[in-house]
């Protein structure tokens, strides 16, 4: 794998540190700035929405652009985010620098995903998109713990600082070790590129992501009340399982990607209806604590097994416009992380308890193995056109057969 996938790695790392770090620091942020803990996490949710948003609109404005002069302008905007946010004498301040922040984090990742399949095979694309999954899972382990820390020692303010300083070195890195990716000979045409969505691939391949991420997201955001008040562990448990999510995150990553680009739908399928089964087993065992600790390990697994091959099949049906395929999937799965929680904050509102999102997060990744089967039955109906085309145009069947995986 180049070593400049590991860079953007290594920047993905500061930004989902950034992203998640806050949920560490709300009770401290809220008390600096005078507003309640519900206002305070709507800066949370002003970065999920940022995400959703600015993916696309950022991979249409740059589309022209340098990949590498992109990349590096977008992570130079991030960086003076995290210093703003540091700095912030207000609510409202702190606010626009997450939005802020959070537009060019998409951006970022749109190019920078865009930027790693160009640099490798078509046939290890899976493993060059889990490196950059897995700075976003290695920042769950280490970065949002870290934040969390020197937020209770040095103030919430020290954690934006720290950022800020590893959003500088990946800086370093990307403008010393990226090399220049150049542009398509013939201009890219913003209207042409949009014809992706179009394709019914394409569009299961979003409502594939966003219908996982969502259903993994639905019960992990309500993780800390289930061990609380139905596993009855005590606070300290809490970062405890957090972190094990995360080393199941980080081995799932590595797993998925190592199999996802010979066997892509055997690993949305496996991957997606493993996810199912432990989200059935937290909400039925959520009382037992080694089981919901359990649970936690396996879910993390799951989720970012899945999760390569859910990024490199969109990377394949939308290969003609690779850089809104990066825009889409970002933009895809912060719609699963926005929308699962606000579904299990529902079910919980309607009082069916702590272990309720866990059903209902089994009920988006049941619908989601769905939407993968159909996504396979689409992926073979075209392979089968492409065998017969090829076999009209006078090829040997063997030159024009494409794999079903």
């Amino acid at each position: 794998m180049p070593l400049a996938v590991r860079i953007l790695g290594l920047s993905v790392f500061a930004l989902g540190t950034s992203e998640f770090m806050l949920s560490g620091l709300l009770p401290a942020v809220a008390d600096d700035m005078n507003v309640s803990i519900p206002r305070a996490g709507l800066l949370i949710s002003a970065f999920a929405i940022g995400m959703v948003v600015g993916a696309p609109l950022l991979a249409v404005a740059t589309l022209r652009l340098p990949r590498r002069t992109t990349l590096i302008g977008l992570l130079a905007v991030f960086g003076l985010g995290q210093v703003a946010g540091a700095l912030a004498p207000s609510y409202g301040v702190l606010f626009a620098s997450r939005v802020v922040s959070a537009l060019a984090c998409a951006g970022f990742w749109a190019v920078g995903a865009a930027v790693a399949v160009a640099m490798v095979d078509a046939g290890v694309r899976a493993r060059a998109l889990a490196v950059m999954i897995g700075g976003l899972s290695v920042a769950n382990v280490l970065g949002v713990p870290a934040g969390a820390f020197l937020g209770e020692h040095l103030g919430w303010r020290s954690a934006f600082w720290a950022v800020a300083l590893a959003t500088g070195i990946a800086l370093i890195g990307v403008s010393t070790l990226v090399p220049r990716i150049p542009l398509p000979a013939e201009r890219p045409r913003l209207r042409r590129e949009l014809r992706i969505y179009r394709d019914r691939q394409v569009q299961f391949g979003i409502v594939l992501i966003a219908l996982a991420a969502g259903g993994v997201f639905c019960a992990f955001s309500y993780l800390a009340p289930l061990l609380t008040d139905v596993a009855g562990l005590s606070d300290g448990w809490v970062p405890t399982v957090l972190a094990l999510f995360g080393i199941g995150a980080i081995a799932g990553t590595t797993a998925g990607g190592r199999i996802a680009d010979a066997h892509l739908f055997g690993v949305l399928l496996s991957g997606t209806a493993a996810s199912t089964v432990i989200l059935v087993l937290l909400a039925l065992l959520g009382q037992v604590a080694a089981a919901a600790v359990g649970c936690s390990l396996l879910l993390g697994f799951s989720a970012f097994f899945t999760a390569p091959a859910l990024n490199a099949r969109l990377f394949n049906v939308a290969s003609a416009a690779p850089t809104l395929a990066g825009a889409t999937t970002t933009a895809a799965f912060n719609l699963g992380n926005t929308g699962g929680p606000w579904l299990g904050g529902t079910v919980i509102d309607a009082g069916l308890g702590y272990a309720s999102p866990a059903w209902a997060g089994a009920g988006l990744t049941l619908t989601a193995i769905g939407a993968a089967g159909v996504s396979l039955r689409l992926h073979r109906r075209a392979s089968a056109s492409r065998v017969v085309a090829g076999a009209d145009a006078g090829q040997p069947e063997n030159q024009v057969r494409a794999p079903i995986r």
